[in-house]
């Protein structure tokens, strides 16, 4: 078993290197919490509302984010409260959030936020004495991991696109439907977390896979919802930075149709056996955006439960946090699909790449701004 302070750097190690992946683009609380909770200093004051806490916390200047492609949901929150665009530049542990350097501190549901909460190795123990403002609720989200190729490689092997949607879609299915099942096998596969908060992630992604961004439940997994797709990138538009004049100018004339194509998502979820004729290339590879945990367990799932060999595929699948990010290993043909977040996508195209979504796995944001209750009372 690591050491708490061992673990908290295996997070910021995991979290440092999937945020880099996205410098090109500029880019539910179900832990157990102890009987030694920090909830002894819990206020019994009136609770502040959404608005007054994301006030508060920006007057004081402590609202916090890592600034390396996710504050763009951040931005928008700000200015949606007509406050100034400006954050803390947070670290990629939790211990800021700790020690009341900030007090509205950015975390991911299936991440940070499991390690605020819980009491397993590694926790702060916050249990529920902390609440969450959540940038779905807020109408700022922006949608996160999908599964892309290049749009000369969906050209060219179509039915093999569609195969390895359908098998990945599967195992989705099954991960969301078992997640301690997911868990094990995904920890099995060389977890880069503990098995507790893999088992943790593994909980909070299936909300988001089956969830959309206004609550409803998700029937068919991998679905490209059109409001969702175009908030986001709308909000790509208004806040992504690129450096290139071009690519900024090239940004702002994107649709959808630009980054995005959902014959292939529609014909996997329109087929009962995932047989779409002649696969033009059996042997693929998928390039995940960090290393194995749960955030990719519907692959893993995938590949343990044969789902791939049933359509006919072998699928190796590559750990990311290398020193190719996935999306210039896809754009440059080392792999054959890759996991980004849109804004990624979106920023890579602009940037001079050929990528194309075929299919949206998180249907909602996995980001959240998390406080202690007792700090916004009034």
């Amino acid at each position: 078993m690591k050491t708490k302070m061992n673990v908290k750097r295996l997070l910021a190690v995991s979290l440092a290197a999937m945020m880099t992946a996205t410098a090109f683009a500029g880019c539910g609380n179900s832990g157990g919490s102890s009987s030694d909770s920090k909830a002894d200093s819990a206020s019994t004051g009136t609770p502040m509302t959404n608005e007054e806490i994301i006030k508060k916390a920006a007057a004081e200047g402590k609202i916090g984010n890592w600034g390396l492609g996710n504050e763009y949901e951040i931005l928008a929150l700000l200015q949606k409260y007509g406050l100034p665009t400006t954050y803390l530049s947070q670290d990629f542990t939790m211990d800021g959030f700790d020690q009341d350097d900030i007090t509205l501190a950015s975390a991911m549901t299936f991440n940070e936020l499991g390690l605020v909460i819980n009491d397993y190795d590694g926790g702060y123990k916050y249990g529920d004495t902390v609440g969450t403002i959540d940038m779905n609720d807020e109408g700022v989200a922006m949608l996160e991991d999908n599964i892309f190729c290049t749009k000369e490689f969906a050209k060219n092997n179509p039915n093999t696109v569609k195969a390895f949607v359908y098998a990945s879609m599967k195992g989705w299915k099954y991960a969301v439907e078992n997640p301690e099942e997911a868990a094990q096998i995904v920890f099995d596969a060389g977890s880069s977390v503990s098995s507790d908060h893999q088992l943790y992630m593994a909980q909070q992604v299936a909300k988001l896979v089956s969830t959309d961004t206004k609550g409803n439940a998700v029937s068919d997994y991998g679905n490209m919802d059109e409001e969702a797709m175009q908030q986001t990138l709308d909000l790509c538009k208004k806040y992504v930075q690129l450096d290139d004049s071009s690519a900024s100018s090239k940004l702002e004339s994107f649709t959808l149709d630009d980054i995005r194509d959902t014959q292939y998502i529609e014909a996997a979820n329109a087929s009962a056996d995932g047989k779409f004729g002649t696969l033009e290339k059996a042997d693929v590879t998928i390039q995940l955006k960090w290393l194995p945990q749960a955030q990719f367990m519907g692959y893993y799932v995938a590949q343990a439960k044969g789902y791939y060999d049933e359509v006919g595929l072998k699928v190796t699948i590559t750990p990311g946090g290398g020193d190719i990010s996935e999306t210039t290993a896809v754009n440059n043909g080392t792999v054959d699909f890759g996991v980004t977040w849109v804004a990624n996508l979106t920023s890579a195209n602009a940037g001079g790449m050929d990528l194309l979504e075929i299919a949206q796995v998180y249907q909602r944001s996995g980001l959240e701004l998390v406080y202690k209750k007792d700090l916004f009372t009034k």
